[in-house]
């Protein structure tokens, strides 16, 4: 991946300090680190990924889309608000602009003292709210899962209380994400997942093999996730521990800084708070569609997040701490955001554009190759690409809005992307109840279609969203977006790509699900990295590049030992 190139004034590589002799001296590091940050963080959020859809392909198999499926959906949705809410994304735009700044200039013991308070400010705080939402799972629970009673709500209801002390660990989690983000320290925090999803795996292949029921086996993978918890915080915390000079946890809001983050802190944890409201009332419509409905929107929203996390967090994580510690003046720092930017989502939309079109076109296939096995058939597989295709509505959007958002982030105006969240989570209310449940009786529609509507509606609201981010910061830093031409040019490759699948679907028809869907998703690939690549796109040229010059690295040689 190439990236930004660096302006006037950005930090030197190692210490944070302006450089002398040239601009052109100064871009080459910037550009490769990165660039090799974003593809630490792409490589961790990969490997937790796969183990994710590995999770749910076990999941699958053993769960399919039963009532057990939903109740444990659900149970996973209710306590992650605390992780939603005060996890990597709030910390991100609130800590880590103020903490990589003081580090970008040197001041190490204030940046230590910030970070032991945020720590303590927010493992006190996450205690407290664990302990209220073990007490008010019930009312959680009717309100999220409203279509759920008797048996299904009761077994909901246990699996949050076992679930929440867990989800608590996962948000001190997020603020070892913050230190090691801004020490360059990019795959350990985005790998760490793997350890909870292979927690996850393991309690529901033990259980599976027992041939123990399915009301009992969700119990069971219950505390298995919570041990998977106590070992993603396990496998960061050292690393971020080393990373401090001193750590010393504390409550104290007497630092300049400490409340500048708390200040930063407020509009991103209303932003997610609404975001999660929206969140929930997508859970609430969902469990009002029929048995099943959830279950597979959470299928499809592990496919969904594959490249959102992929390459829209990565990119936007690795670039956060880079712009935030960026020095100079107005004009130069804003100079090197809108280069860093607009390589940015370049990188962004040669990636997502073919990831939307396969939702689209090829959901079904991907489903199939991901879960169809044990419980789930063919007919799960279909559901699935329903959903699947009303995300890709809005999947180039999000993924460009992240980008847009740790922009602001850097700017140190966390109120901009609050107000355009807003706009987004009332019209993606609004648009879910229509899409959901009048527009399926409308078209003649089995209720649970619906599912598929919820999925669009936000992703028309995504757009707006990102839209009106983009508006305002352009009028802020000057001219920034994707080009036309190169957007055209990757749908129409995405296209001609997913045409040749096709065709090759056709042909191999429907048995064998993995192997042959392997061969499909192959075919489309290949096709749109050919066409990218023929059409002189920069970034199908820096793929091919990295990959052959990978393939023909000789072997280094030992040396001969002496005689």
């Amino acid at each position: 991946m190439t990236t930004a190139t660096a302006a006037a004034g950005d930090e030197h590589p190692e210490r944070g300090q302006p450089t002398s002799g040239g601009v052109a001296a100064r871009r080459r590091p910037l550009a490769a680190r990165g660039g090799a940050a974003a593809m630490l963080v792409a490589l961790g959020i990969f490997l937790s990924r796969i183990f994710g859809l590995v999770r749910s392909r076990v999941m699958a198999r053993y769960l399919g889309t039963s009532d057990a499926a939903d109740a444990f959906t659900s149970a996973l949705r209710i306590p992650n608000f605390l992780q939603n809410l005060f996890g990597e994304g709030v910390l991100s735009a609130s800590f880590i602009p103020v903490y990589a700044k003081l580090l970008a200039e040197g001041d190490e013991d204030e940046a230590d003292r910030v970070a032991g308070a945020v720590f303590g400010l927010l493992a006190a705080t996450v205690a407290l709210l664990v302990a209220a939402g073990v007490l008010a799972t019930p009312f959680f629970v009717e309100t999220v899962a409203a279509g759920f009673s008797g048996a299904k709500r009761d077994l909901t209801v246990r699996l949050v209380r076992i679930l929440f002390p867990g989800t608590g660990l996962l948000v001190l989690g997020a603020w070892c994400l913050g230190i090691l983000n801004s020490h360059r320290k990019f795959f350990i925090s985005y790998a760490a997942p793997v350890v909870w999803n292979v927690a996850i795996i393991a309690g529901l292949v033990v259980g599976g093999r027992a041939h123990v029921p399915q009301d009992r086996l969700v119990v069971q993978v219950a505390w298995w996730t919570v041990a998977g918890c106590v070992l993603q915080f396990a496998v960061q915390l050292p690393v971020a521990l080393r990373a401090l000079r001193h750590f010393a946890p504390s409550l104290d809001t007497t630092s300049a800084h400490v409340r500048e983050v708390v200040r930063n802190f407020l509009p991103v944890f209303l932003g997610r708070g609404a975001v999660q409201i929206s969140g929930y009332v997508d859970l609430n419509f969902a469990s009002q569609l029929g048995s099943g409905a959830q279950a597979a929107l959470g299928y499809a929203q592990n496919i969904y997040l594959l490249p959102v996390s992929l390459f829209g967090m990565s990119i936007s994580a690795a670039e956060l701490p880079a712009m935030s510690g960026a020095l100079g003046t107005s004009d130069e720092v804003h100079a090197s955001l809108r280069r860093r930017l607009i390589a940015g989502l370049r990188r962004i939309a040669f990636f997502v554009v073919p990831s939307a079109m396969a939702f689209l076109a090829l959901g079904d296939v991907i489903a199939a190759v991901l879960f169809q096995t044990g419980a789930f058939k063919r007919d799960n597989s279909v559901f699935v690409w329903a959903i699947l295709a009303g995300s890709a509505v809005g999947l180039l959007a999000s993924t460009l809005a992240r980008l847009y958002s740790s922009t602001f982030y850097a700017l140190k105006d966390t109120r901009t992307p609050l107000r355009f969240a807003l706009v987004r989570i009332a019209l993606t209310i609004a648009l879910g109840w229509l899409f959901a449940f009048p527009l399926p009786r409308l078209l003649g529609l089995a209720p649970r279609w619906g599912t598929a509507g919820l999925t669009a509606s936000a992703g028309i609201a995504g757009w707006v969203e990102f839209v009106l981010l983009r508006s305002r910061l352009n009028r802020r830093i000057g001219d920034t977006g994707v080009p036309a031409k190169l957007s055209g040019g990757l749908w129409l490759a995405a296209a001609l790509g997913a045409a040749c699948a096709w065709g090759v679907k056709l042909y191999l028809g429907l048995g064998r699900p993995l192997v042959n869907g392997a061969i499909i998703l192959a075919m489309y690939g290949v096709v749109y990295l050919l066409a990218t690549y023929v059409t002189d796109v920069p970034e199908a040229h820096d793929m091919v590049s990295k990959v052959t010059r990978r393939v023909g690295r000789p072997k280094p040689v030992a040396p001969t030992p002496p005689a």
